[in-house]
């Protein structure tokens, strides 16, 4: 089987072109923000006071290596870590006002840049692409 024909090979390049789309976009729009950095800044509007854990699951990144996202986002003064009352071990996070700020000024322009991942596929095209997509990782 030639790589071309392999899935991971595809499912791979399709994820640079993704994430360089995403920072181009995004980075012209004066936003400096990963894509990571955007969906844990989502999760966190749509679950606030959700603790890491829960925060990478949701976001499916590794647990392991989500604190350094949150680090970085608390330095840029987006997300706060509050102790949780139930629980003293726990943090739990919140988006800064400046969070609010930028994930409010941001979304229109990540909404928009989705058309442009799958640029060559026509609208219908791109609904079965993401109806298989949702499938094949167990989405629905």
């Amino acid at each position: 089987m030639n790589r071309i024909e392999m899935a991971g090979h595809l499912i791979r390049r399709l994820h640079q072109q993704s994430t360089q789309i995403f920072q181009t976009q995004t980075q012209g729009a004066g936003f400096d923000l990963t894509s990571v950095q955007f969906a844990a800044l989502d999760a966190i509007a749509q679950h606030p006071g959700i603790d890491q854990a829960s925060l990478a699951a949701i976001i499916s990144f590794d647990r392991a290596t989500i604190g350094g996202v949150i680090d970085r986002l608390e330095r840029k003064d987006l997300v706060q870590r509050v102790v949780s009352a139930q629980d003293r071990r726990a943090r739990q996070l919140h988006l800064t006002h400046g969070g609010e700020q930028l994930l409010a000024a941001c979304r229109p322009v990540v909404i928009a840049l989705q058309s442009d991942i799958l640029a060559l596929l026509s609208p219908a095209e791109r609904g079965v692409f993401l109806a298989l997509a949702h499938k094949a990782l167990g989405l629905g």
